[in-house]
């Protein structure tokens, strides 16, 4: 394929989605992710694209959001991963809220083997995930049905969460950045996302790296409320993502980045907020499926990589 094509096709997808990472684009366009970066680099020259930490966006600073169709063949694989390990989050007997999201879609799938559980759900997808799933138990709010995500917004959706207490919530969005929080690019959505934090104790987002850094329009959840982020490793390119995972730490969320097999390690003792950081970020260079030695201690060598980055 002559680079002038390449680059057309470049040019439709990120059109068409909004934001695609280098990773997804060298698949479909069945070249190198450095090929893909210096096609990104001459659109950007152009101004017809925006490189954003691993992937491009539509120009202009915020990006739009994308249905669902466009969503749902993104970043698969990282999503599948990130679903896995936050599956091993919740308890028997729980009680917890799950926004809209592909990402929290994969979530339900595996939530539906967690007996006892009580999922709270404005999202159509979510609650067809669990739907057959005999010990669990599903509540959905009122509102009014968004079809880009099949998710109910409004007014009506935000009453139904007055007076709502459980254990967590789990949320994705469209950006995530250590200055700003979660965000996303919808008003309806993000006023939503904001009502079902509140009903929760402790905060999840669901993001994978090429969300790390982006701004959108719309904050859901500030930093400081964010409990945990399950997101997987950034390329090694990606050096701008790492350093938002290392700004993230440093402001007492706590990091859990999945491996290639996305199962989790024991975690290390909780520090306490208010004090800097002092672990390192996820390394480059580390072998799939071996632990972070000296972060979490030596783990058995068939267990995937997670790193537990906290604030201390």
């Amino acid at each position: 394929m002559f680079a002038a094509e390449r680059r057309q096709l470049i040019l439709e997808m990120v059109r068409a989605n909004g934001a695609v990472s280098l990773r997804e684009l060298a698949r479909v366009v069945q070249t190198s992710e450095v090929t893909v970066r210096r096609d990104v680099r001459a659109l950007e020259a152009e101004g017809l694209l925006d490189r954003r930490h691993g992937g491009a966006v539509l120009p202009g600073g915020f990006t739009r959001e994308s249905g669902f169709p466009q969503k749902s063949h993104l970043a698969t694989a990282e999503k599948t991963a990130i679903a896995d390990l936050a599956a091993g989050l919740v308890e028997e007997g729980e009680a917890i809220v799950v926004g809209a999201g592909t990402t929290t879609q994969e979530l339900a799938r595996r939530l539906a083997r967690v007996p006892g559980l009580t999922v709270v759900t404005n999202s159509l997808l979510v609650a067809q995930a669990l739907a057959h799933a005999n010990r669990v138990e599903v509540v959905m709010t009122g509102g009014t049905l968004r079809g880009s995500n099949y998710a109910l917004v409004g007014s009506g959706a935000e009453q139904s969460l007055q007076g709502l207490r459980v254990s967590k919530a789990f949320l994705s969005g469209s950006g995530l950045t250590a200055e700003r929080g979660l965000s996303t690019s919808n008003m309806l959505s993000a006023s939503v996302d904001r009502a079902l934090v509140q009903a929760a104790s402790e905060v999840v987002v669901l993001a994978d790296h090429t969300k790390l850094g982006t701004d959108t329009m719309f904050r859901t959840v500030p930093t400081e409320a964010i409990t945990r982020l399950v997101t997987d490793d950034p390329p090694a390119h990606d050096d701008r993502a790492a350093t938002e995972l290392q700004a993230l730490a440093d402001q007492g969320v706590q990091i859990t980045v999945t491996g290639a097999g996305g199962a989790p390690v024991a975690d290390p003792p909780q520090p306490p907020r208010g004090q800097r950081s002092q672990l390192p970020g996820p390394r480059r260079g580390q072998v799939p499926g071996t632990p972070l030695r000296g972060v979490l201690g030596d783990q058995p060598p068939d267990r995937a990589r997670v790193a537990d980055l906290r604030r201390r």
